[in-house]
């Protein structure tokens, strides 16, 4: 409601009232309209002076603070000073609007918050685990472990594994580090998916031996597919998927991996015959360190950054990756990739 209205309808009541009080006494009701009239003009102007003097300049100054910081210095200057019609309305928007967006950013902090503190818990332990073994080892060999030369080289070796996963760790953490920062380029190219997945496969044979697991690529889907993308980088996105399909799959099962073709997209499935995936879990699975079974994925190995990369480097080339799994049966893992066109042209995409 504009000031104009407020002080009118206010001052029109004192009018009303002293007319009332006239006409009760008087009986008179030419004195009652004279006195209503003279009554309203004089309480409007004395109504609106102080309610505007000592009221309404205060809320346009709150306002235009408010406006102001919103809008920032540089802006405000850009736009130039701006005055409500009505402050008053304006000024309780504000504030209903700044107290909503201070609630979800202090949510938002404590979501952040939480995250760090498990982020922290868990690199610590991540680190903790090979060190401590390292200096288990070390210790046996300097307690006279070195006399006996086949048990050495057994502490050795041992040694040497952690030193491996703790420089797998730090890789990963640099490497996943980079990405969200920009500093390794998406350099977009035009290549054949298909192929791709044949190399992958080819160079995870002997892996997929070990983990006594089968490698499929469905015959349906056999056919060249045309895609733009960064090709080591999504290399990299395969290898990750069908690896953690090795570890988390059964004995004499399979790994399919699976092409399809939509409309403007292709998308990648790769599916294991695994243990599968309790539904709890799906929404966090691609956060960093994030173990579904901790005890049996730190015997199996890896830094548990995995997947954290693959959602960073699917998410910069602006497509999506998802997760479906059922316990006892299996999961799927699928990530789109943008077709390409024609004509079109290799270009580096910095991000």
């Amino acid at each position: 409601m504009k000031l104009r209205t407020l002080v009118f309808i206010n001052a029109f009541a004192v009018g009303i009232s002293i007319a009332a009080v006239n006409m009760y006494f008087q009986h008179k009701i030419i004195y009652s309209l004279v006195s209503l009239l003279i009554a309203t003009i004089v309480s409007y102007f004395v109504f609106y002076y102080l309610i505007n003097k000592y009221v309404y300049s205060k809320i346009k100054l709150i306002y235009k603070l408010i406006h102001s910081l919103k809008l920032g210095k540089d802006l405000k200057d850009a736009l130039g000073e701006y005055i409500s019609p009505d402050p008053i309305n304006d000024v309780e928007q504000e504030v209903k609007e700044w107290a909503r967006d201070k609630k979800l950013e202090i949510d938002d902090l404590k979501k952040q918050e939480k995250f760090r503190k498990e982020f922290l818990s868990n690199i610590s332990h991540e680190f903790k685990t090979p060190l401590f073994a390292i200096e288990g080892y070390v210790e046996a060999l300097k307690d006279g472990g070195l006399e006996d030369p086949k048990q050495a080289q057994v502490f050795l070796n041992k040694v040497s594994n952690n030193v491996d996963r703790l420089s797998v760790l730090i890789k990963d953490l640099n490497e996943i580090s980079k990405i969200e920062s920009g500093e390794i380029p998406i350099n977009i190219e035009k290549f054949e998916l298909t192929a791709l997945v044949k190399e992958v496969m080819e160079s995870l044979e002997l892996k997929a031996k070990k983990y006594k697991i089968e490698l499929v690529l469905k015959d349906k889907y056999d056919v060249p597919t045309w895609v733009k993308a960064d090709r080591e980088k999504i290399r990299q996105v395969l290898v990750n998927l069908i690896d953690n399909s090795f570890k988390y799959g059964k004995e004499h099962g399979h790994t399919f991996i699976s092409i399809f073709s939509l409309h403007d997209q292709i998308l990648t499935e790769i599916t294991d015959e695994g243990i599968g995936i309790n539904e709890e879990h799906l929404p966090r699975l691609f956060e960093r360190f994030y173990r579904t079974d901790s005890s049996r994925s730190r015997q199996i190995g890896g830094s548990g950054l995995g997947l954290a990369i693959v959602k960073h480097i699917v998410e910069a080339h602006d497509q999506t990756i998802n997760v479906r799994s059922t316990q006892g049966i299996g999961s799927t893992f699928g990530f789109t990739l943008q077709k390409a066109k024609e004509n079109f042209i290799n270009i580096p995409l910095i991000g």
